[in-house]
């Protein structure tokens, strides 16, 4: 009976370091697309009222959250039963992300529009719930397709492992992507609010450690918006990158075309090529639609 018991808290130990080994190794695999996503996300959540932040973020989270609940089952059924519709929503998924990019790209060269969906400075109680909500959801249809990347690739890694050393290992995965990088997020968009409590707790302090201290709540409050922008910058980027990618890594005849071309140059275009090409498609048939909503 002891004999027994013991050798079931072995086999417990021995799997759960197979679990944490294999889970290591689909967050390596993960790594580069866990740093995407926390650019892409930061950039996402950030921009409102500091009063919202918080709330905002933790809508989102829990939005991200969802979307794992959602993709993880059907990741793996997809995996056992049909494989060959991975591939297709890979692709759907970098052209959402290739369009989104590149549309953010059109903005800063003023060829696009920039819609007014940031919350900052917004008077209008019911203008700014509206835009809040609209930036979260905006936020959490990126979350799940870079999500659905996420998992596939890390469930990619643990196919020849027990099917419970898959649920762990890709599951751990799942919510990194989700608490790692909200966490990230919520402790930058208060990075400001951290500053402008030193500079209040050691302004009137005359001491080298109150002027320390001083100045580095000014740093942190000064670095905010230049981290933002930055972000911004990353995030866009990011999206091209993965959207790209998506084509570059699942159909052979591009993968052979760049085959020479260093990775993320080849990523990067392939994601402006079709975020081009379904902008293009997209802008023609608004301006096709639109004189005939007009009409009526």
């Amino acid at each position: 009976m002891a004999s027994g018991f013991f050798a079931l808290f072995d086999d417990i130990a021995t799997l759960l370091d197979d679990a944490a080994v294999m889970s290591k190794v689909a967050t390596k695999k993960t790594a580069g697309l866990l740093s995407d996503d926390l650019a892409v996300n930061a950039e996402k959540a950030t921009g409102f009222h500091a009063s919202r932040e918080l709330p905002v973020i933790w809508a989102i989270t829990k939005g991200s959250l969802l979307n794992k609940v959602i993709i993880l089952p059907l990741a793996f059924l997809l995996s056992s039963y049909m494989p060959w519709l991975i591939v297709p929503i890979l692709l759907i998924g970098g052209a959402y992300l290739s369009y989104e990019g590149f549309e953010k790209v059109t903005e800063w060269l003023g060829l696009h529009e920039k819609p007014n969906i940031v919350a900052r400075g917004t008077d209008d109680p019911k203008d700014l719930v509206t835009k809040e909500k609209a930036k979260i959801r905006s936020a959490i249809k990126t979350d799940f397709v870079l999500s659905i990347e996420i998992i596939i690739i890390a469930l990619s890694t643990v196919l020849e492992q027990p099917l419970v050393i898959q649920l762990i290992a890709v599951s751990f995965v799942a919510l990194l992507a989700t608490v790692g990088v909200y966490g990230v997020v919520a402790m930058l968009v208060r990075m400001d609010d951290a500053g402008f409590a030193l500079i209040d707790k050691y302004s009137n302090l005359p001491s080298m450690w109150s002027s320390f201290g001083h100045g580095v709540g000014r740093v942190l409050v000064a670095m905010l918006p230049k981290i933002i922008k930055l972000l911004s910058v990353i995030g866009t980027i990011a999206m091209l990158l993965v959207g790209g990618g998506m084509y570059l890594h699942n159909i052979e005849t591009i993968h052979h075309f760049f085959v020479s071309w260093p990775p993320m140059v080849g990523d990067l275009l392939l994601g402006i090529l079709v975020g081009a090409s379904i902008y293009g498609l997209v802008t023609g048939l608004k301006r096709f639609w639109q004189p005939k909503a007009e009409a009526a």
